[in-house]
């Protein structure tokens, strides 16, 4: 059987996560890959107002403030208030923000880089349609910010798109900029659902601090944001994110635009996850059986950074039960120029899942470009494969000849193998200072399984692979220079039974990896939000070992 054949079938984070560094001084990161970060990024600073306030009351007509705002001004809506649309955001000459949001105090909302909740609901204007979308946008509109907003369907409507940013421009200086989501609450009808909560099909777009659920449909796709033909730069950045068939994408329809490439993408701390009660079979199942498939995806994107979040909650169900895959695709085959290049994925939780990431190397129904460029470090990796979600458990999946993809100082505690492969061979693959049990064949691919030497020299010709700790495995089976304990249990974890998992002082694993740091992830690097979601408590960090053994 073929492995495509096989494979077919928290409490919340700490507020001011979008204001934390992750890898300043944080101790060994991955090694240099040539994958390169985001060249731009979107400003999100605040910038106060310095027009006119236009208060649109309860009742009151908030498109007509719309048309006649000037850049610089703000338009104040009644918390709590009901506005019907569709609104459309009009171009403006001039580069000033048009600021809309609530007029209930500054104190009544989370200050800048605090996300909110739905708790905050009652201090929001709302924002709603019965069809078509809330918001939508002319040729070229820009500079708009929303501050603490709720934008949603009305009751029992199902919509498309909430909030719709470019549709089907063909040139990008046709596409709205300059458009930010701050502290907003963006959701599907609680029992219809709503396919998308924004189509970001823009350049220069930021959505921060805000919360976005609900997003759901039986029989196709949904997500909470996607976008296929904005250029960029994007920015994601403290949010929660939930979406049934995939939380975040990027690609997945052809570009209006020739040559389009969604590039330069933020993507930091932010929370993806599904609620059990959509989970078929979950005592809190709430019985409609919405298309279910990952929680991020990219099919045609460019430098993306995607840095210091949690993933959680993923099982098989319209999809095989990946939670992250990097898969190119000329989705309906007008789009050759498709591809995925240049990802960092780093400093990630990914937890609660049927499998871990696969990576597609080029379209497998039509043509592409080849993915390559892809680091995957300093992850943990926690939960893969358990019955309760199906998939077996896979960490890594390759296929179909990928390029350049160095994975890098994780630790992952999954139920199946830790990478398989099929299709064309892998090129510059490294796989080093990782921490995984073995399991069942481990390290295998079509034709291969049982046997990781021959899988490595078929599938990954010329790979790195190093000073790993493979509990389980035997080492005649692999290259020299990695670790074999007999089980997890004598890696030397500080508490694996309490979900602690970084190395004991005692570990054999302490300062043996390629640079002379430990194996494994360096938690050190996450930030202390995301080590509250482990519950790990601080504790002296000794001095690194300098050489490259022991």
């Amino acid at each position: 059987m073929s492995l495509e054949s096989r494979f077919d079938v928290l409490p919340a984070l700490s507020a001011m996560l979008s204001l934390l560094a992750l890898l300043a001084g944080a101790g060994p990161a991955p090694a240099a890959t040539g994958v390169e970060r985001p060249r731009l990024s979107v400003d999100t600073t605040l910038v106060p107002p310095v027009g006119r306030t236009l208060a649109v009351p309860a009742g009151g007509n908030l498109q007509a403030a719309l048309d006649r705002a000037q850049p610089g001004d703000v338009i104040t809506l009644a918390p709590g208030a009901t506005y019907t649309g569709p609104f459309v955001l009009p171009n403006k000459d001039g580069s000033a923000w048009v600021i809309v949001r609530t007029a209930a105090p500054d104190g009544s909302l989370p200050p800048p880089g605090t996300r909110v909740d739905p708790s905050y609901a009652p201090r929001m204007p709302k924002l709603e349609a019965a069809a078509g979308s809330v918001i939508v946008t002319a040729a070229r509109a820009h500079h708009y910010r929303f501050i603490g907003i709720e934008i949603r369907p009305r009751r029992g409507a199902f919509l498309y798109n909430l909030v719709q940013l470019g549709k089907t421009e063909r040139s990008a200086d046709q596409l709205p900029h300059h458009i930010i989501f701050d502290r907003c609450y963006l959701h599907g009808d609680p029992e219809k659902g709503a396919r998308r909560g924004i189509a970001m099909n823009s350049r220069d777009t930021a959505v921060i601090d805000s919360h976005l659920s609900d997003f759901k449909e039986v029989g196709a796709d949904s997500q909470a944001i996607a976008g296929w033909n904005g250029p960029g730069p994007l920015k994601i950045t403290n949010n929660y994110l939930e979406g049934a068939g995939e939380n975040l994408i990027f690609g997945g329809a052809d570009p209006s635009i020739p040559n389009l490439v969604p590039s330069d993408i933020e993507i930091r701390h932010n929370h993806f996850s599904k609620p059990l009660s959509w989970k078929i079979g979950d005592p809190t199942y709430e019985g409609t059986p919405w298309t279910i498939k990952n929680l991020f995806e990219l099919k045609n994107a460019r430098r993306v950074l995607v840095d210091g979040n949690l993933f959680e909650y993923n099982w098989v169900q319209a999809q095989n039960g990946f939670a992250i895959l990097f898969t190119v695709r000329n989705q309906d085959g007008g789009a050759p120029w498709s591809v995925v290049e240049d990802v960092t994925f780093t400093n990630n939780i990914v937890r609660h899942t049927g499998s871990g990431i696969n990576i597609l190397g080029r379209d497998d129904i039509h043509s592409s470009q080849q993915a390559r460029r892809i680091l995957i470090g300093n992850n943990l990796f926690d939960d893969v494969g358990e019955a309760r979600w199906g998939g077996g458990g896979r960490l890594f999946q390759l296929l179909n000849g990928a390029a350049d993809v160095v994975i890098e100082r994780n630790t992952a505690f999954q139920a199946g193998d830790i990478i398989a492969a099929s299709g064309e061979p892998h090129t510059g693959f490294v796989y080093r200072n990782n921490i995984t049990p073995h399991n069942l064949y481990g390290v295998g691919g079509d034709g291969t399984f049982g046997n990781p030497k021959l899988t490595l020299s078929t599938y990954f010709p010329g790979a790195v692979v190093e000073k790993n700790v493979i509990a389980g495995g035997n080492a005649a089976q692999y290259p020299p220079e990695n670790f074999f304990p007999a089980s997890l249990h004598h890696v030397g974890f500080l508490n694996r039974a309490g979900g602690d998992y970084r190395l004991a002082d005692s570990s054999p694993f302490r300062g043996v990896g390629t640079d002379g740091g430990d194996v494994g992830v360096d938690f050190r690097a996450f930030s202390p939000a995301m080590a509250a979601a482990l519950r790990l408590e601080p504790r002296r960090v000794p001095r690194r070992v300098t050489g490259r053994g022991r």
